[in-house]
């Protein structure tokens, strides 16, 4: 679908519109279509980022570099090629307290709406599921303790908008849903560990019990909205700010690990100074709550529902789609927020495209109106359900962006535009411009290096070894050289200082490159004075003199 917005009025063009828009609706991933201007719901590589293993090598490298504050991740592991380790972990960890009996779950890496989901008492049992190679995916410790609410399991969805990765801006929705199973939960055991409906809170699975209670209410039935169950939760005494105060931190350090990879996609489809639309996109945040209230995050969705209707079997082979009263007081609320917010009305001119008082009064206006809608007091639209997470608390989240430092260099030295692989070559020249390499760190040790982490993730076939180094495994190689420069430091402040070395050499070579190019341009013709600045590529006639 395409929206286009008029000075009073939003069109839309379901079936597609030959004429440039300001607003392209997707329905599943970026490339659906060639767009060239404007701005697209969706980010190229979103849904790869978002599946259960890059999400998790995501998570896992934030908490390697900052273990107290991502702790709200279960401990996971890449199937197939981390079964051995895992085996092996679990088998030290029960070792060391026998009375551990822990529960694990299973998901594939592509699953979605709870498909392939089950759990494992014994990490042997995972063998029996067939070829993990066909099908990889995560396996991790399962949650066995959560917050209940009449007996019941349930999980928050939130929808948070991504709606610019350079600046980072991000928003949160103030009110969400709160899917229920539909079977009173107990711990699990050999008898009720195949029981979905108690254990597996997705909405796509519940719906097919018999027990789901579809209600016109918000604050009854199988699905509810997170501000219902915040009121009863205050009205029985547990402090819900400090609830809320944990989930919104929950979504700011899991979109800090996100966004350096969705950079490197973002290069690959729309390269700096070429032509191509602003992306935005919804997420859906998918949140456990504990038993002490510890929000846990379980997945992000890259395409949640948006429908405010349900199927309902009305007579025997008769369907019809009913109104769900809170999917429509949610959802509605988020998209018309986002698309107030994406309203290229709304952009500031700046002195060049408006000039003195025109441009004071147009940016007053919409300070103005931004204020108003912040606040809620406007009364033509209904009070607004997004509010901005960053950069408003960016001085909470930016020490945590380290990973955003090392995904600029890694596309600096990609070399290949439209590719998210960086190759032996490229790797070589970050040693070189970074001046990493040293006495005890030679440009061969560079390549065994190179070679050790891409055969570890992608196996030792010559093809995969080739597909060359993706960032994460740069992250690790970069944490391997700062361990080896910079001793008896966290890990966090070794690769810090690696980074601060590495942005100051390749910026110096940047300064060195550009003074020679600058150099090698300039040229002089005495006869007429024409002189060609490399800064323009322009021809200045000096002529004329100047006074």
């Amino acid at each position: 679908m395409y929206l286009i917005f008029r000075p009073s009025a939003l069109f839309q063009f379901p079936f597609g519109r030959r004429m440039p828009c300001d607003i392209y609706w997707h329905g599943v991933s970026f490339h659906e279509n060639a767009i060239c201007s404007g701005q697209v719901n969706k980010f190229p590589g979103m849904t790869e980022v978002l599946r259960k293993i890059p999400l998790s090598r995501a998570m896992r490298m934030m908490k390697e570099l900052f273990p107290d504050e991502y702790n709200f991740y279960p401990r996971s592991w890449i199937l197939p090629e981390e079964f051995h380790i895992f085996l092996a972990e679990v088998n030290m960890m029960k070792e060391a307290n026998p009375r551990w009996k822990p529960i694990f779950i299973v998901k594939p890496d592509g699953g979605c709406q709870g498909e392939g989901i089950y759990l494992i008492k014994d990490p042997s049992d995972i063998q029996l599921t067939g070829n993990l190679s066909i099908r990889p995916g995560v396996v991790q410790e399962y949650m066995s303790k959560p917050f209940l609410i009449d007996s019941f399991k349930f999980d928050i969805r939130l929808y948070v908008l991504l709606k610019s990765l350079d600046p980072l801006e991000v928003y949160i929705a103030k009110d969400g849903l709160c899917r229920f199973c539909t079977e009173p939960y107990q711990e699990p055991t050999h008898k009720n560990l195949h029981q979905v409906f108690m254990h597996l809170t997705n909405y796509s699975l519940n719906i097919q019990s018999g027990n789901f209670v579809h209600s016109d209410s918000a604050d009854t039935g199988s699905k509810q909205s997170f501000s219902s169950i915040l009121n009863r939760m205050s009205s029985n005494g547990i402090n819900t700010d400090d609830l809320i105060d944990d989930i919104i931190s929950l979504v700011g350090m899991t979109v800090i690990a996100l966004v350096p990879n969705l950079k490197v996609y973002y290069q690959s489809e729309i390269p700096a100074g070429k032509p191509g639309p602003s992306c935005f996109q919804i997420l859906g945040f998918d949140i456990l709550l504990m038993k002490n209230l510890k929000p846990i995050l379980m997945e992000v969705n890259a395409n949640p529902s948006m429908k405010i209707e349900y199927e309902k079997e009305v007579s025997p082979g008769v369907v019809e789609n009913i109104r769900s009263p809170v999917d429509e007081l949610i959802k509605t609320s988020v998209i018309r927020d986002t698309l107030r917010l994406v309203d290229p009305r709304r952009k500031k001119k700046t002195p060049t495209e408006a000039s003195g008082a025109e441009w004071e009064r147009e940016n007053e206006l919409l300070e103005a109106e931004n204020q108003e809608l912040d606040d809620g007091k406007t009364s033509e639209v209904p009070n607004i359900c997004l509010r901005e997470l960053y950069p408003k608390h960016a001085q909470k989240f930016d020490y945590l962006r380290l990973v955003d430092r090392i995904a600029a260099l890694f596309i600096r030295f990609l070399g290949v535009k439209g590719t998210t692989k960086l190759g032996p070559t490229g790797f070589r020249m970050f040693v070189r411009n970074s001046n990493i390499n040293s006495s005890d760190f030679s440009m061969a040790s560079a390549d065994i290096l190179y070679i050790d982490i891409t055969r570890k993730r992608h196996g030792f076939s010559s093809e995969q070894r080739d597909a060359g180094m993706d960032l994460h495994a740069f992250v690790e190689a970069i944490c391997f050289l700062a361990q080896k420069r910079y001793k008896s430091l966290p890990l966090h402040k070794q690769v810090e200082l690696l980074i601060d070395f590495a942005e100051c050499n390749v910026a110096a070579q940047d300064q060195k490159r550009a003074s020679s190019d600058q150099r090698m341009a300039l040229v002089t013709c005495p006869q007429n004075r024409l002189h060609l600045r490399p800064a323009t590529d322009m021809l200045v006639d000096y002529r004329s003199p100047r006074r």
